[in-house]
């Protein structure tokens, strides 16, 4: 792995940290930095589908509240050029499982989520 590429993962790793950070204290304020202001969400709450803007992710989020306990797998990271995704397992989201996928694009420089697809798991 080149320097670039490593720097690339550290620098993704960190957002990942940054999400589960987001997570635990219950704030999208904190999760809004590390998304582009196009980013999308998709997914299905029991038989309904959730997508949309990821302003419809930081609402259900501020009105979920702190994750205080929530648990996070290794995140997966598969880089090419300025592309990227990252499947990550996330454990007691508020009492939920989730399997998150993201995609990331390096815009000027800095990686930025475009978006969120997510499967909840069955309680």
């Amino acid at each position: 792995m080149s320097t670039s590429a490593g720097d690339d993962a550290q620098q993704i790793g960190a957002i990942m940290q940054t999400y589960i950070e987001g997570a635990r204290n219950g704030s999208s304020d904190h999760l809004r930095p590390i998304f582009h202001e196009l980013a999308t969400i998709c997914g299905y709450v029991g038989p309904d589908l959730f997508a949309g803007p990821i302003g419809m992710f930081y609402e259900w989020h501020d009105d979920n509240g702190p994750a205080a306990d929530v648990e996070a797998g290794e995140p997966r990271i598969d880089i090419e050029g300025t592309a990227a995704t990252v499947r990550i397992e996330i454990d007691n989201w508020t009492g939920h499982r989730f399997t998150d996928f993201f995609t990331l694009v390096k815009i000027d420089g800095r990686w930025q989520i475009m978006s969120k697809v997510f499967y909840l798991h069955p309680e």
